[in-house]
């Protein structure tokens, strides 16, 4: 399947204006639910519901929702900073908490 097909299956996010990624050094990063970026707010949002943060086992569920995106990434470090910071909870072992607002 293609990123915009699991798009169309993961619960809407219209209600959401941004999600807070904290890793445990105290590191922020806010991934804005605007054109560009509402595709992520929706896998995030997912992955944090499902698995209570983004840890190893969500960032690889992470990778395979990102469908031909994650190739990309790995292709093209940077193009993709979404999808990095998945690779650097799996490269690292940490997690990322999420906050919703």
């Amino acid at each position: 399947m293609k990123f915009a097909e699991i798009l169309a299956t993961l619960e809407a996010t219209d209600h959401l204006q941004t999600l807070t990624l904290t890793d445990a050094d105290g590191h922020v990063e806010i991934i804005e639910n605007k054109p560009g970026s509402q595709g992520s707010v929706k896998v995030y949002h997912h992955l944090w519901k499902k698995h209570g943060s983004i840890n190893p086992e969500a960032a690889k569920e992470g990778l395979k929702l990102y469908a031909e995106h994650s190739e990309d990434a790995l292709a093209n470090p940077g193009k993709h900073p979404n999808i990095d910071s998945l690779l650097k909870v799996l490269e690292t072992g940490t997690e990322l908490s999420v906050k919703p607002s």
